[in-house]
């Protein structure tokens, strides 16, 4: 924000600072000077760097505040705020206005006062030379006077020629469905449903927060005059400010926060000026409708507290005097307790440590002792780094190499990976131009790297290999934002040129599946055991006949499968891939397992191999469930081998090969003694998957 040097001495009683000291005295208050202009009649313009939490600094009053709290310079300067004389007035704005408020959610405080018989014309010197000292160029008494206001106090107001409003109404609403306003800048602006404005009896009039309209623009033929000041939502001011491609004061100061509380002074003081330099009338009364004023916040601080965080004791005296200084109300509570009233103009302290700081900046922040050497507590990473650190490990060992995308994809590209009952969650076009949605999953972005790889004729033995672990998003449909933390992992069918068959898919297949078990067993404790469920995709993404979900229990970990082929070709890609996304808190939050010792076994065991003849469409989850479940005495494993496809097995059949582990602790087993148990298997496989033993 620019800043006079002049104007700011206004302020300050002795006034006679110079730029040098404006300059050490901001900074130390936590508001560096980004740049100097030497104006002329001895006057500087000061460019102050403002946080977006100190709104009230955008004001000469508000940086005069802080260098009067100062307790840092060599001499101690006192807040001169400007004297602010009410005109007198006759006959009551009632008559000549009405004003209606029916967003007072996003309008909390709209007030309109009313003069008339102003003469619109040239401004006095003064004033002139005040803006000008800070870039602005003199339009007439009136709007010099607003634009003077936002600069003194903060507050952003505007002006109507009430000749120019249609019924002597104003309405603040959300604009209608095709209502257009030529704003000042004699620009056309299609409003939208999401904008706020202030209209007449029948059409807008100004876009509220943002800028005033040129139609109801104060000129030289102005006799009476609306004068506005009120304050809106943040959220709504910015959003209406990007979508048009607008920036202001006004709106500048709005986003930031402009509490209700401080209107009437600052509407008096700008009333009061415009009355003298136009010899207008202002009439009795305010047209003020809104929310109910907010409440004084209190905030405790606790000296003891105060110095423990700043490791210096600052006596509970200075305390006061520092925290008066910036206008906070201070009371003693108790023994060790401040009870601090937030003034009107301060919509930041919320907390003790709020108020520590403040203390901090009048104290100065060099009287705070900074060590030589920092005292450091070495210990082991937290188990959520470990199991990441963890998962990396087991994935790099298997050829995956880790990639770090940027969350944001174009809408077409983020459709096919969005679960149903969901939305793409997006933001502004202007701010991400042509990828301005976040990212529903990561595998969209896997795709781009690994197009970005056969663009570089990048082929690694195996195959290109990826993997990120990242956030995801998506919105329901009553607008609640759904985030969620992912490993998604991407390959390709390993083979030579572009083609692949069923069985080089398949192999890619087993592979992911493998990595994905892989990382179970590096996380997750023994009890917890992953499954696969082939299934049909419930998103386009997805391959339909090559596509599953990865459970935990009755848990829905995440799906693997083939992407879908027109995916792939849509995004450049000519090798076929294979994908995974899985949730990443069940990993993190099982990390470490526990470790599960037994003694090396005695004896040996004994293997049996069974060759089940099965419908293409049992799995092994089913076969191995059944397994497990018949009870069978001495088993130890019950293990996957291969499947077979081919003529020998018939169409639409597969032969599944499963191994059977048996072996008793004390002794060694006789083949006769497995038997029944292998038989048994047998027995139930036919009874309940059909299957045929295959010799």
């Amino acid at each position: 924000m620019d800043i006079s040097l002049h104007w700011l001495n206004s302020y300050l009683a002795p006034g006679a600072l110079t730029a040098d000291e404006a300059d050490d005295l901001l900074t130390r208050a936590g508001f560096p000077i980004e740049g100097r202009t030497d104006l002329p009649g001895g006057d500087v313009r000061l460019d102050v760097e403002v946080t977006s939490n100190r709104g009230d600094c955008l004001s000469h009053l508000g940086c005069a505040r802080e260098i009067a709290a100062s307790r840092t310079g060599a001499t101690t300067r006192e807040l001169m705020p400007p004297a602010i004389t009410d005109p007198p007035t006759k006959g009551a704005v009632a008559d000549y206005l009405t004003l209606t408020n029916t967003e007072a959610g996003l309008c909390p405080l709209f007030t309109a006062r009313v003069i008339r018989g102003v003469k619109v014309g040239p401004s006095p010197d003064w004033l002139v030379t005040a803006l000008e000292s800070v870039g602005q160029r003199s339009i007439n008494n009136v709007v010099d006077v607003t634009n003077f206001i936002t600069l003194e106090l903060g507050n952003p107001c505007h002006v109507f020629d009430l000749g120019r409003l249609a019924g002597s109404e104003i309405n603040v609403r959300f604009a209608k469905a095709g209502e257009t306003l030529t704003t000042l800048d004699e620009k056309v602006r299609k409003l939208g449903a999401t904008d706020l404005v202030v209209a007449d009896a029948e059409r807008p009039q100004s876009l509220a927060g943002v800028m005033g309209g040129f139609d109801s623009q104060v000129t030289g033929s102005t006799a009476d005059i609306v004068f506005e000041m009120a304050t809106w939502d943040p959220v709504t001011i910015r959003t209406t400010a990007r979508r048009l491609g607008v920036r202001t004061d006004a709106c500048y100061r709005f986003e930031r926060g402009v509490d209700p509380r401080t209107i009437n002074d600052a509407a008096r003081r700008a009333v009061a000026l415009i009355c003298s330099l136009t010899g207008g009338t202002l009439c009795d009364g305010v047209l003020a409708l809104g929310a109910p004023m907010p409440e004084a916040r209190a905030v405790t601080l606790r000296p003891s507290r105060c110095d423990a965080l700043l490791g210096i004791r600052v006596p509970a005296g200075d305390m006061i005097e520092s925290l008066r200084a910036l206008e906070i109300g201070v009371e003693q509570a108790g023994a060790d307790e401040l009870r601090c009233t937030i003034p009107p103009h301060r919509l930041d302290p919320t907390r003790e440590i709020d108020l520590v700081e403040e203390v901090a900046r009048t104290a100065s922040l060099d009287a705070i002792p900074i060590r030589e050497t920092l005292e450091i507590s070495v210990r082991p990473p937290q188990e959520s780094e470990r199991a990441m650190r963890e998962i990396g490990s087991v994935l790099t060992g298997m050829g995956f190499y880790e990639t770090v995308t940027v969350s944001f994809v174009s809408p077409g590209v983020a459709a096919p990976f969005l679960a149903p009952g969901l939305t793409t969650l997006s933001v502004d076009d202007d701010r991400r131009k042509a990828e301005p949605t976040l990212r529903p999953s990561v595998l969209p972005s896997l795709l781009a790297c690994r197009k970005a790889n056969q663009d570089a004729q990048s082929s690694p033995p195996g195959g290109v290999r990826l993997f990120e672990t990242s956030s995801v998003f998506a919105q329901t449909s009553k607008n609640e934002t759904r985030e969620r933390r992912t490993l998604s992992l991407l390959m390709d069918v390993p083979g030579e040129g572009t083609k692949r068959n069923h069985a080089q898919r398949q192999h890619a297949i087993r592979v992911m599946r493998g990595a994905i078990e892989s990382i179970a067993r590096a996380a997750l404790a023994p009890e917890h055991t992953l499954s696969v469920t082939p299934c049909a995709p419930d998103r386009s993404a997805w391959d339909t006949n090559a596509h599953a979900e990865v459970r935990l229990g009755e848990r829905v970990l995440g799906r693997f499968g083939l992407i879908d082929a027109k995916l792939l070709e849509g995004a450049g890609i000519d090798l076929p891939a294979v994908g995974a996304e899985l949730d990443l808190a069940p990993f993190i939050d099982a990390y470490p397992p526990r470790a599960s010792v037994h003694p090396l076994p005695e004896f040996p065991p004994i293997e049996r191999d069974l060759s089940l003849i099965l419908d293409e469409g049992v799995n092994w989850a089913s076969v191995e469930g059944l397994v497990r479940g018949a009870s069978l005495e001495r088993l130890e494993a019950c293990s996957f081998v291969g499947v077979y496809r081919g003529k020998q097995v018939g169409a639409g059949k597969k032969s599944l090969t499963l191994r059977l582990t048996f072996r008793d602790d004390a002794r060694t087993l006789r083949h006769e003694e497995v038997d029944p148990q292998v038989a048994s298997v047998v027995e139930v496989v036919k009874r309940e998957l059909g299957a045929e033993i295959r010799a």
